[in-house]
């Protein structure tokens, strides 16, 4: 067998024929079809890397839906359990807002700037009126859905307004120049919010009367005044003699026929007429340090009283918030000018600011914790 030669078996491979006009594919085209298989085939099943990054995910969805618990767990827990400080709606639903067709209000009807009814043409105004129309906005009602009814300063505790037919009406809040006072708010029925505009003492006068510089001026002679005012307890104690009135308009009236000598309340109140009657009267500042600082009544709806105090928080704190300022500018401020006692002393009526209003306690969020 060593001499024998070991056969060799040839193998021919042979290749599909060239087919004509299509051209055979390069090198570049042959290592781009090789990386897109593999590309197919990675994505084809998972790999080492991708399973662990997609299982990571498990724990963020899971994180998610617990914050989401949490959350709901926390609205429940208040709804249920009521913690912490009412919400605005749970103030409107104790309060009964959401009941009322309409919003009856009582005020003056007889205070120039202040709150003031014209009987012809049936329209009221004053700033009293537009800080009624601020408080009724806030509260969801429009113009149209208030009432306005009058009410005598007697009747302010009671909360009773009259009509047009002089019938009885109760009413929701009361806005009529009334003056906060701690033996006020001991009293049943009585509750007032924050306060909304400071005032002072004064007395008018015949034009033409000698200078007045305080009460005490007028002793032993006769001076009309509110009754049940903060007014006449301080021109009781001057020693005058005290004309009482429930209406401003007819302490004017003795006045202009020599009944009294004078009368005597509020600067703010008192400015209205001397801005009306400028020829008729004498306004004169008493000096007095003591202010006058008049709030809305709410009765015994405490839920009402924080919604009153909301509006005047946010009117105080947003400076976006005009309302107060435009309720001055249109009724106060243009008395202001009118109100100079002869030798151009002017007579201070009330703050051109609005009173620092607190903040009520009220939960905008669950979690909210109120810290003013």
């Amino acid at each position: 067998m060593d001499g024998e030669r070991t056969p060799v078996r040839k193998v021919v491979v042979r290749r599909p024929p060239r087919q004509r006009g299509v051209p055979r594919p390069g090198a570049r085209e042959r290592r781009g079809e090789r990386a897109m298989a593999g590309l197919r085939r990675t994505f084809a099943r998972p790999s080492e890397m991708v399973k662990p990054w997609g299982a990571s995910l498990a724990p963020w969805r899971l994180a998610a839906l617990g914050v989401v618990l949490i959350v709901v767990l926390a609205f429940s827990w208040v709804s249920l359990f009521h913690v912490g400080p009412p919400s605005v709606e749970d103030l409107r639903r104790a309060a009964g807002v959401d009941e009322w067709r309409t919003l009856p209000i009582g005020v003056k009807d007889d205070q120039p700037g202040i709150a003031y009814h014209d009987q012809e043409s049936g329209s009221w105004s004053g700033f009293d009126i537009d800080i009624a129309y601020m408080i009724a906005e806030d509260l969801g009602f429009r113009r149209d859905d208030v009432r306005f009814y009058s009410i005598e300063s007697e009747d302010r505790a009671r909360m009773e307004g009259t009509d047009q037919n002089r019938n009885p009406v109760p009413v929701k809040m009361v806005i009529a120049s009334y003056s906060i006072t701690q033996k006020r708010e001991e009293m049943p029925n009585v509750m007032f919010s924050s306060s909304y505009l400071h005032t002072e003492q004064s007395v008018i006068t015949l034009r033409g009367h000698e200078k007045v510089a305080s009460l005490e001026e007028f002793k032993d002679k006769k001076v009309c005044t509110l009754s049940a005012s903060t007014s006449a307890v301080i021109a009781s104690a001057s020693g005058a003699k005290l004309i009482g009135r429930n209406r401003v308009s007819e302490c004017f009236d003795a006045l202009d026929h020599n009944l009294v000598q004078a009368v005597s309340t509020d600067a703010a109140i008192l400015a209205g007429y001397k801005a009306k009657f400028p020829d008729r009267y004498d306004h004169w500042d008493l000096g007095d340090d003591q202010t006058e600082a008049w709030g809305v009544n709410v009765g015994d709806n405490e839920a009402l009283r924080d919604l009153v105090d909301l509006t005047f928080y946010r009117s105080y704190t947003d400076p976006k918030d005009s309302r107060w300022e435009l309720a001055y500018q249109n009724n106060i401020a243009p008395e202001v000018r009118a109100n100079i006692e002869p030798g151009n002393t002017p007579v201070p009526l009330a703050g051109a600011q609005q009173p620092l209003a607190r903040r009520p306690p009220v939960r905008e969020l669950p979690w909210e914790e109120l810290t003013s």
